[in-house]
């Protein structure tokens, strides 16, 4: 049985192949994992706000000394971080837009990043504090993009890999459905995709 988080931040609901294939994944965890919960947290509907200056003074004031005000700016921050310690397996939908990811999904990752709290430094450098989760970044892309000449263009897998990596999260599969764009594969992307999903 493990507690799995399903981070959504496509804005395309029942259309998004970024949920279809983070549910397919999630379906194949539970037929492993007899019991499992889910968690969804959709990011589009949710709306985490982008850091101003008021989140960034309550990441950087002791809890102690929290105000109201405070406690109120810093609520999304402390939700998010809970949901990831609280999960055993995330699942990460992340359709590639303009080359990247979703700007839902860099607001919520700017929530979850946080000094002495996700990731420390030391003297040997910074340490992730998340461990020992297993990561899926369900990745959709009207391109081919995991290899060919539009490769180097893709910056939602490394970016992702290394972000999350960052905080400790260091097992990390990605699964694409990809080319759902281009005539002759778009028929068979989603199929494509949901074929390649190993839990190993």
């Amino acid at each position: 049985m493990k507690k799995i988080l399903h981070i959504i931040s496509s804005p395309r609901g029942s259309a998004s192949l970024s949920i279809k294939l983070g549910n397919a994944i999630i379906e194949k965890i539970k037929l492993a994992y007899p019991g499992s919960t889910v968690k969804e947290n959709n990011l589009v509907n949710k709306q985490f706000p982008h850091l101003e200056e008021a989140h960034i003074t309550s990441f950087f004031t002791p809890a102690e000394n929290r105000t109201p005000e405070n406690l109120v700016a810093i609520k999304h921050s402390e939700d998010a971080i809970k949901e990831l310690q609280d999960a055993d397996i995330i699942v990460i939908g992340a359709p590639l837009y303009n080359f990247s990811i979703h700007s839902a999904l860099k607001a919520w990752i700017d929530h979850i990043v946080r000094a002495h709290v996700t990731f420390k430094y030391d003297e040997n450098g910074p340490e992730g504090l998340i461990k020992g989760k297993k990561v899926y970044i369900a990745l959709s892309s009207g391109g081919i993009y995991s290899d060919g000449p539009m490769k180097p263009l893709d910056f939602v897998e490394p970016y992702l890999k290394h972000i999350l990596s960052f905080i400790g999260m260091t097992d990390i599969t990605v699964v694409r459905v990809e080319g759902s764009s281009i005539p002759g594969i778009q028929d068979t992307a989603l199929e494509k995709g949901i074929s390649s999903i190993n839990l190993n």
